[in-house]
């Protein structure tokens, strides 16, 4: 009998890579505007200049593990205690300005202080463009009436606090929030599953667990025997990680559930009738 619900936050619940787009587009439009240039050009210049950056430098073992993305990097402030994320905190600075001259620079534009600009502008416009899905809301005030939800989310405790600051009307759902960060292992580490499994006091057999990622959610998911819902928006093609199940919106958990829930009855009508075959 499945008691509990484990969510996934980035492109699970908040629509993280609308709001990433969303700033990026914003930024690079005054780019566009200062100096003509194409601003879908110059953004995949900055995202590449800052994805060849990030795996530079000696803390991106450490972000692998935790779960933080490039991007996040662009606009984290990393304040937690750990020694690794107070390196990310110094090396953010001169990360984002790097990587907005760079993208320039890319693009034929030789301009570091207005690199440093856009470096400063693209945070506040992440921070201004939280997005959630549409149905995120209604389909956690219907499974919070029967079941058990804990957020399990990867990244740095600071900048996962941070996107459920500007979304606060998440944080009352959950009984338990888990960042990556802040236990020390990420998903797909099946520790960070059996820490929270030990949170809600249940068994393995009693959770499911809901993500976009395989890598991740449904990987990590699978390696702790827990069952696993890919929520799968974009149709991308499965690789070799298997989930549970697989749905292509948040309202399709309601049929999962229903069919388990009619399973374990069956399951325990079974055990009744042999239990009584017995005597």
């Amino acid at each position: 009998m499945i008691k509990a619900i484990f969510f996934d936050l980035d492109d699970t619940l908040l629509w993280d890579q609308k709001s990433v787009k969303e700033a990026f587009t914003a930024t690079c439009n005054i780019a566009g505007e200062r100096y003509g240039v194409d601003p879908n050009q110059f953004e995949e210049a900055v995202r590449e200049a800052a994805r060849n950056l990030y795996s530079s430098y000696e803390t991106y073992s450490f972000t692998q593990m935790i779960g933080i993305n490039p991007f996040e990097g662009l606009w984290g402030n990393f304040l937690d205690d750990d020694e690794n994320f107070k390196k990310m905190k110094e090396i953010v600075p001169t990360y984002r300005r790097d990587s907005w001259t760079m993208g320039l620079k890319a693009i034929g534009i030789d301009d570091p202080d207005f690199g440093s600009e856009l470096a400063e502008r693209f945070p506040q416009e992440r921070r201004k463009t939280p997005f959630v899905y549409e149905e995120t809301f209604h389909v956690l005030d219907t499974l919070k009436e029967n079941f058990q939800l804990l957020l399990l989310t990867n990244g740095s405790p600071d900048l996962q606090n941070t996107k459920l600051t500007i979304t606060p009307e998440l944080v009352p759902y959950f009984d338990h929030i888990v960042i990556s960060g802040a236990f020390g292992k990420g998903k797909p580490d099946p520790a960070i599953f059996e820490h929270a499994l030990s949170l809600m006091s249940l068994q393995k057999d009693e959770v499911l667990m809901v993500g976009d990622n395989l890598m991740t959610d449904i990987l990590g998911a699978n390696q702790a025997g827990i069952k696993s819902v890919w929520i799968n928006r974009h149709e991308k093609v499965r690789n070799e990680v298997v989930p549970t199940f697989e749905i292509q919106h948040l309202e399709g958990l309601y049929q999962i559930l229903e069919e388990l829930s009619e399973k374990s009855l069956r399951n325990n009508m079974i055990g009744v009738d042999e239990t009584m075959d017995k005597r």
